[in-house]
């Protein structure tokens, strides 16, 4: 089990690695960004906005290199990876966004569906022949409410509900950690699959809303409830580099999983169903036009 005062302290030396963190240029995945670089890894940071990405970077003492990768367009994403041709030591799929209007990707999927999931689904195909040691995809606590819709996961003709889309990408991430664990392990592969959640952390996630209440609501409960970005990275950061067996997931373990030390937390069963990870693995195939590589590390 993991310590219940596990910190950056206790990140192991990381020379000579490389690691790949999406949305490197802010929140917890600055904060993880920093750590890593802190003890010596190579970090990438794969950012929307190179200015951003550059101001981040200046802020990162240590080796660091920012490049383009746009996860709500997949021609982005398929030129990122084309850009990759070292090894890579860990893939940190932290990028996202939440609760948007409807709105759609440059490839015509709901936001946060085709940028939280597909988007990363896509990315993690196309550069895991250069993975060597673990995928890290960030979930949230918002799973617990979502539900899968195999049918019409974009919201073509249903109702749109931007709460219920987050959690269903949120739950896209743990279906797509389970899945590509079971793939991995299949072949013999020696990359692991982790999931991770930063509990409530105080980011410019939250205060994106384009509605006020909502904004509000968040602001205060940023102010109550939340630990700061470095706190929320430490799941991450221990999903990456301590000794966890793959499809593992680890998140905060204080206050309802929102804040303390990074440990073993539970998911909901469909999180753990294998069946419609399958099912999403073989659709996301479909609408991305990616697949899992015939010949992986």
């Amino acid at each position: 089990m993991p310590s219940p005062d596990w910190t950056t302290s206790d990140l192991p030396a990381l020379a000579g690695s490389t690691a790949i963190v999406t949305g490197g240029n802010s929140g917890i995945g600055l904060a993880a960004a920093r750590a890593l670089a802190g003890r010596g890894a190579h970090v990438v940071l794969a950012v929307r906005d190179l200015q951003k990405g550059a101001d981040a970077a200046a802020s990162i003492a240590g080796s660091v290199d920012v490049r383009r990768l746009d996860l709500a367009d997949l021609a982005s994403v398929r030129e990122f990876a084309a850009s990759i041709t070292d090894r890579v030591d860990l893939l940190i799929n932290n990028a996202g966004v939440m609760a948007p209007p409807l709105s759609r990707t440059a490839d015509g999927f709901e936001m946060q569906f085709g940028t939280n999931h597909l988007g990363h689904f896509a990315l993690t195909n196309l550069l895991l022949p250069q993975v060597t040691g673990r995928v890290v995809t960030v979930s949230s606590l918002a799973h617990r409410a979502g539900t899968i819709d195999l049918v019409d996961p974009n919201y073509t003709s249903r109702r749109y509900n931007r709460w219920s889309a987050y959690g269903q990408s949120k739950l896209a991430n743990l279906l797509f950690t389970l899945e590509l664990q079971a793939k991995l392990a299949a072949g013999g592969s020696g990359v692991i699959a982790v999931a991770a959640h930063p509990g409530w952390a105080s980011t410019n996630l939250q205060g994106r809303s384009s509605n006020p209440v909502s904004a509000w609501f968040s602001r205060q409960g940023n102010r109550l409830f939340a630990q700061d970005a470095d706190g929320g990275a430490l799941p991450t950061l221990y999903a990456a580099t301590a000794g966890v067996p793959g499809g593992s997931y680890i998140g905060p373990g204080e206050r309802g999983g929102m804040r303390g030390a990074p440990t073993f937390v539970d998911r909901v069963p469909a999180a753990s169903d294998a069946d419609m990870a399958r099912k999403l693995w073989d659709l996301s195939e479909r609408l991305t036009g990616v697949g899992y590589p015939v010949q992986s590390v």
